[in-house]
């Protein structure tokens, strides 16, 4: 394995993150600059660039052929994909098998099975894996879907088929609801994943987000590396999470019963790398099958922390054919606790993208902080991408250590130039509800800590003006 090559189809921290894994196993990182990022701060950790030509997402990070003609020019052994753009492509990952170079990341029958919904709930289903009440495929109209969802009962969830990040999905309450609703979900999904086509299932109140990392070689060993709980989101995308989850806490039967039902899934489609399966889990501690995304997650750091598997390295390992660095399921524990906060580009009030260029860049973190993150003082945020900008780690001896550092690690982190949601944040990790650990994915929508920093923002910008008065009554004295 040692000295081969291997591109970064990808950028951000993630790409920093997979270039440091491939640095200390010995191969070569070869990281990508394109026309719309020229100075993109991977790059200082790859031990090659090349160019992918192009300025935009389309004609760059999503153009197999122009990808595989890289993979060509510059003798490339193997691919890393990150997460998002490729790393769940089918196609790419068929192609690059054809030509003899290593897709890091599992095999294509796994992506292709669990890369459609509606698949990966049958292939589910079949292991014995519970799965949520609702369509056993595409759901072909409106009427079909209103049939389904009056047999079912209110609410339902409208979901795309090829869906993911929170996008096209809509609860339903009511038959007009479907009504309204279902040509609105085809039409996002067709515009963010190119298929229209929709499913119906039945909507759980005041669920819990909880999944299971993955981790499998090519020699059939399939190992879990215990959960994560993911409930804190906004428009269905996460913005904190935490391992283990403060939900299952300590009932061990509880966290033993989800995470070997995640390897019976994982063992169904041969899967052969880094993965997760998704989990949603009612107030009663039931939980159903969501989906299996095949890459490592955006949150995979909170369980590398808590147990010491390098995931990334692993996963790089696992796609050579080399052994794991753990023999038995027993060599996995868990220790301490995580959380993970998303550090975006966006205004912490409406929550939307607020792109632009950083001014100053300054971190002061307590012990047990890892910031992964892609940004320094001058960097311009663009609308082209993730918000997303980095993520601020905090590993304790326990959950209330956990956040205790993770409050101070926040007020030492200064981002000036562009709105960012660390307001959002200090809100959040101070709220009464949050604190205890009492949560679910309606947690948002429901406390509204975005009230909070608006009204904080209201109280700064008053003052501000009646000091501005205050001085031009003085006379500036």
């Amino acid at each position: 394995m040692k000295g081969k090559r291997v591109l970064i189809i990808n950028r951000g921290e993630i790409a920093i993150r997979v270039a440091k894994a491939l640095n200390e196993l010995g191969l070569v990182s070869v990281g990508v600059w394109t026309d719309n990022e020229t100075e993109p701060p991977h790059l200082e950790f790859c031990q090659e660039w090349v160019h992918l030509a192009g300025n935009n997402n389309k004609e760059t990070y999503l153009d197999i052929p122009k990808i595989m003609k890289l993979i060509d020019d510059y003798k490339i052994d193997g691919v890393h994909p990150g997460y998002g753009f490729l790393s769940e492509n089918r196609e790419f990952s068929e192609a690059l098998a054809k030509k003899g170079v290593t897709f890091i990341g599992p095999n294509p029958t796994a992506v292709y099975k669990m890369g459609a919904k509606d698949i990966s709930k049958q292939v589910a289903k079949e292991a014995g894996v519970p799965v949520v009440p609702g369509s056993t495929g595409e759901v072909p109209s409106v009427e079909e879907a209103i049939k389904l969802a009056n047999d079912m009962g209110y609410p339902i969830l409208l979901k795309a088929v090829a869906g993911g990040g929170g996008k096209g999905m809509r609860p339903c309450y009511s038959e007009a609801d479907v009504k309204n609703n279902f040509a609105a979900v085809q039409r996002e999904a067709q515009s963010s994943f190119g298929y229209a086509g929709l499913l119906v299932e039945k909507y759980i109140l005041n669920p819990h987000h909880i999944e299971v990392q993955i981790l499998a070689d090519k020699k059939g060993n399939v190992f879990h590396v215990f959960e994560r709980e993911c409930s804190v989101q906004r428009r269905h995308q996460k913005i904190i999470e935490e391992a283990p989850s403060p939900f299952i806490g300590a009932d061990e039967a509880l966290r033993k019963s989800i995470c070997e039902t995640a390897v019976k899934c994982a063992k169904a489609v041969n899967y052969d790398s880094a993965g997760t399966v998704e989990f949603i889990m009612g107030e009663d501690k039931k939980f159903y099958f969501l989906e299996m995304n095949t890459r490592i997650q955006v949150e995979h750091p909170i369980t590398e922390e808590i147990t010491g598997v390098d995931l990334v390295a692993n996963m790089i390992k696992a796609a050579f054919g080399e052994p794991l660095d753990f023999k038995t399921q027993d060599d996995i524990k868990i220790q301490g606790h995580a959380i993970e906060l998303r550090i975006c580009a966006e205004d912490p009030v409406t929550m939307l993208p607020a792109p632009g260029k950083i001014v100053g860049f300054e971190t002061t973190f307590p012990q047990g902080i890892r910031f992964d993150h892609c940004i320094y003082p001058k960097f311009t945020i663009t609308p082209d991408f993730d918000p997303m900008i980095g993520k601020l780690i905090a590993k304790g001896f326990n959950r209330e250590v956990a956040l205790r550092k993770v409050k101070s690690a926040l007020d030492g982190l200064i981002i000036d130039g562009i709105k960012t949601n660390i307001a959002l944040h200090r809100v959040i990790l101070n709220e009464e509800n949050f604190v205890k650990g009492h949560y679910s994915t309606n947690y948002i929508g429901t406390v509204k800590p975005q009230d909070k920093v608006a009204a904080k923002e209201d109280i700064q910008a008053f003052m501000l003006k009646v000091a501005a008065i205050e001085l031009n009554q003085n006379g500036g004295n």
